[in-house]
């Protein structure tokens, strides 16, 4: 049977996805008994096409790579060109909306609206969004459910590592009384090139020339990244409606380098760590620089990657550790979802 996908943005991570499935799609569907079909494309500024019955890959893949513009794609009977993405949503066969739009942090706009609409006409959303399951993961999901369809994002907290799932699922049974994270790759990088002797200043430079910073980097050396991560995990791994004004929030740029060395003489390591604690009753969530003893699994967690530990009753603590970013890592977030929709 096949999946259709519609996808609502098409950037990096969209067209990761694309390729994902350009090569893995014979394989899903050997292996896994799935095929999926993307019959819809919808982007603000690349335009948008649909075909009830799929859009070629190779074909688009082409297309985008020549010029660039999905109008290009070649006209045959049956495709459509020039539908917005809430008339993509609406009017689209797709079974599945994946939302990979551009989205402000601070509102979640578009993509919350983009969610209401697939929900009310009775299709399911992947997204890796992390703005719109921080802000509104209550009504989404509560929405989600009255229709009928289901709600993923697995990618909005780790990128394809199972940060979400592994606990939901792989540690079902357990109470975790405590999550514990590295889940910011460029505050990461940074503090590891401050061991190395760097200054902060040159390191976050650094960060940005490798592409880890953003030009303006206050969302990640701020710890904001961090906190609506930490309020994703508290609302669906821990079951509680946190908000993001709940979680103390503390960057990492008073940090300096005679506090790495003094860290280093106590047999430490700085970390920027988001964490929940379930602590008397209440729920305790923070985000700020820590102090991690060097027999801590997050102090071995070096460069660009990310760590979390999920403290639990019967299992004991468990860490995973992996990538929390990058194009072909977050486009497989999108795929293990659709993958879970499916089964």
């Amino acid at each position: 049977m096949t999946h259709k996908i519609a996808l609502i943005g098409y950037g990096g991570v969209g067209q990761g996805l694309v390729e994902i499935l350009r090569s893995k799609n014979d394989l899903l569907k050997e292996q896994l008994g799935h095929h999926f079909s993307i019959v819809s494309i919808s982007d603000l500024k690349k335009g948008s096409i649909h075909h009830p019955n799929g859009i070629d890959l190779d074909l688009l893949e082409g297309t985008m790579e020549k010029t660039g513009s999905l109008l290009d794609y070649p006209d045959q009977p049956g495709l459509i060109k020039g539908w917005d993405s809430l008339t993509t949503i609406e009017n689209s066969n797709a079974d599945t909306v994946i939302e990979i739009t551009y989205t402000d942090v601070h509102t979640g706009q578009p993509a919350i609206d983009h969610c209401k609409a697939a929900f009310k006409n009775g299709k399911n959303v992947v997204m890796s969004n992390k703005g719109p399951v921080a802000l509104a993961y209550q009504e989404l999901a509560s929405l989600a459910k009255e229709n009928n369809v289901r709600f993923h994002f697995e990618g909005t907290v780790m990128s394809g590592t199972p940060a979400i799932r592994m606990p939901l699922v792989s540690l079902a049974g357990n109470e975790i009384t405590e999550i514990r994270g590295i889940l910011n790759g460029t505050t990461n990088y940074i503090l590891t090139k401050m061991e190395e002797g760097m200054s902060y200043d040159k390191a976050l430079l650094e960060a940005q020339r490798l592409g880890y910073a953003e030009a303006d980097p206050k969302s990640d050396v701020d710890g904001y990244d961090v906190m609506y991560k930490v309020v994703i995990l508290a609302n669906v791994v821990m079951g509680v409606p946190l908000k993001k004004e709940d979680v103390y929030c503390r960057g990492i740029r008073e940090l300096t380098t005679e506090d790495i060395e003094q860290a280093r003489r106590e047999q430490r390591k700085w970390k920027l760590i988001g964490k929940i604690k379930k602590e008397d009753h209440r729920v305790i969530a923070s985000v700020g620089p820590e102090k991690v003893a060097n027999t801590d699994p997050l102090a071995g967690v070096s460069g660009a990657m990310n760590a979390i530990t999920y403290d639990c009753d019967l299992s004991g603590p468990i860490t995973l550790t992996g990538a929390g970013a990058g194009i072909i890592e977050t486009g497989y977030s999108l795929l293990i979802d659709l993958i879970n929709l499916e089964r």
